[in-house]
């Protein structure tokens, strides 16, 4: 069955210009689809495609040289003949073959369409969820048509520019935009390297990814070198923000080095409760930490503190280690409780669980990565990985409450604020 293309505009008064149609017939083979429709379908839908696309370029291409065989002396362009071109459509490249037309001015006239097809990439998101299985996901195609670049190595060569684009372009934009009032900083390590990654929640309870910087260790060096390319980028060094971490004293001195008493820490309170339960043996563990979650779940701080100031006087003589766990960062670990915020909110700041997730979200992508070439490896894979788990995200438990903690914590930087002008006069 022939193609025929219809190209009709009509001018009337008050009345726009019709936009340009195009009509393609084509054969469809739908008995064999019916009968083999795993097999048929999608090479069918390929094959209609190519048809269009081929339809719509000979349009543009005629609206440019005008009709075959008809002198025109005003056209813009002329008939070039046709190359072997790429295009993604099935979600791999394939070829077809590209009408061309040439002007004497501006030589080689591009038809949108063909721009459009070669431009409209869907390779790049199954590329970034899979790079050794790639042609498994693919569509499949009839037996004679040939796909491109869909080996092992291609896609990996694909990976790593798009992994690279990642990491200069999402990690490095600004975040001025952002009304950051927590941040959670945590460690995952890949072999020697250690990746810190920060996570941010903003005024209203959303979940940003702000950074990730790589070293050997959550020492203070790399710490501080996170913060201070979060500050170069838009973060407010104005405003109250509540740091919570899980008890890296690295971590720690970085935050005060850096953002002085206008930071607020907040120690997470289950890592604490392991760590103090390290030092004990099986016999005690489970009172012990019934004791040290009845202090924490308590509403009052000071009471709390209390509590758990005894708690560590009732281990001091038979399991010092375990009292000084308790003593340790003691008041750092209340910090929430301290502030005006209950139930769902404060459940989800008193501890880096959100940010818990993150990493494991981040080792769930790399769990297949048998060996880890550098750590510039390691930072693509892991942005790339932050990346995919950011469009997963909801909002903070508790996010109705945030309005509190922002009101708190503007008045911390306030208090600071007069302060200073008191001791200045």
């Amino acid at each position: 069955m022939k193609k025929t293309r219809t190209l009709k505009t009509t001018h009337q008064a008050g009345r726009a210009i019709a936009p340009p149609t195009v009509t393609v017939q084509m054969p469809l083979p739908m008995l064999t689809a019916m009968t083999a429709v795993g097999d048929s379908f999608q090479s069918l839908c390929v094959d209609a495609g190519r048809q269009v696309l081929a339809a719509m370029m000979e349009h543009e291409r005629t609206a440019l040289c005008g009709p075959k065989w008809i002198p025109n002396p005003t056209r813009e362009a002329v008939r070039a003949g046709s190359t072997r071109s790429l295009i993604v459509l099935g979600g791999r490249q394939i070829e077809i073959k590209r009408p061309r037309a040439r002007s004497a001015n501006a030589g080689e006239r591009e038809l949108p369409s063909y721009r459009w097809a070669a431009d409209r990439d869907p390779m790049d998101q199954r590329t970034m969820v899979s790079t050794r299985k790639y042609l498994r996901v693919l569509d499949p195609l009839a037996p004679d048509e040939r796909g491109v670049a869909v080996s092992r190595r291609a896609v990996s060569r694909r990976f790593v520019a798009l992994s690279a684009a990642v990491v200069s372009t999402y990690l490095s934009r600004p975040l001025g935009e952002f009304n950051l009032r927590v941040i959670m900083i945590d460690g995952i390590v890949f072999q020697d390297h250690t990746i810190l990654i920060a996570l941010g929640i903003t005024g209203d309870g959303q979940k940003v990814v702000l950074g990730v910087r790589e070293g050997t260790t959550e020492n203070a060096g790399v710490a501080k070198a996170l913060l201070r390319d979060l500050i170069e980028r838009g973060l407010s060094t104005e405003a109250g923000i509540l740091f919570v971490i899980d008890g890296a004293k690295g971590l720690r001195a970085a935050i005060t080095g850096v953002f002085g008493k206008l930071a607020l820490i907040q120690r997470c309170q289950v890592h604490k409760e392991r760590n103090v339960l390290d030092h004990l043996p099986d016999a005690l563990k489970l009172g012990t930490r019934r004791a040290i979650r009845d202090a924490y779940n308590c509403p009052d701080a000071a009471l709390a503190e209390r509590q758990l100031e005894r708690l560590a006087r009732s281990l001091e003589r038979a399991h010092p280690g375990a009292a000084g766990s308790i003593r340790e960062g003691l008041a750092e670990t209340l910090t929430v409780s301290r502030l005006p915020i209950a139930g769902a909110l404060y459940r989800s700041l008193r501890s880096t669980n959100p940010i818990e997730n993150l990493n494991g979200a981040v080792a769930h992508f790399a769990h297949n990565v048998r060996r880890w070439r550098n750590g510039e490896m390691i930072v693509r894979w892991v942005a790339t990985a932050v990346r995919d788990a950011a469009t997963k995200f909801r909002r903070l438990r508790g996010h109705k409450e945030m309005p509190c903690l922002v009101a708190a914590l503007d008045a911390h930087a306030d208090s600071l604020r007069l302060d200073t002008k008191k001791k200045v006069a």
